[in-house]
């Protein structure tokens, strides 16, 4: 159904939180980084279909969001994860500087930026170096 909610953070600001605290946090404190941005899956799924009809239109036309397919949901799923992110913001001065729009067209756009990136991760290869690299860790 797409009805699970989780709260959408762009990479970059979830980056700029761990620097915060890294540099600002008390040793031993607890901080809980989100985006304040809280969607379901559905409403995730059209808002990408959304960006792509306008910066990548279909070549045969209509929508992305006409290619939606449902899947069983597996047992157990959660039907919502929240955050609160009251904490580093009263005590770091930290907020998400992306808003789920704009951090949703900037990850669209560096994924159609970087296809060969993409096609490599598909392909296994990607497996391949984590294993190599990492071994039973990756």
């Amino acid at each position: 159904k797409g009805d699970n909610v989780r709260d959408w953070l762009h990479v970059d600001d979830h980056a700029r939180a761990l620097h915060r605290v890294f540099a600002h946090g008390t040793v031993g404190e607890t901080y809980c980084i989100g985006g304040n941005a809280e969607r379901t899956n559905l409403e995730v799924v059209d808002a990408i279909c959304t960006v792509l009809d306008e910066i990548c239109p279909r070549q045969s036309g209509g929508s992305y969001v006409d290619q939606k397919t449902f899947v069983a949901d597996r047992p157990g799923h959660d039907l919502r994860y929240a955050i609160d992110t009251g904490k580093i913001a009263r005590e770091l001065g930290w907020s998400p500087q992306e808003n789920f729009a704009s951090g949703l067209r900037s990850t669209v756009e560096w994924y159609l930026a970087n296809r060969q990136w993409v096609a490599h991760v598909q392909s296994g290869a990607y497996r391949n170096w984590l294993a190599t690299h990492y071994g039973s860790h990756a």
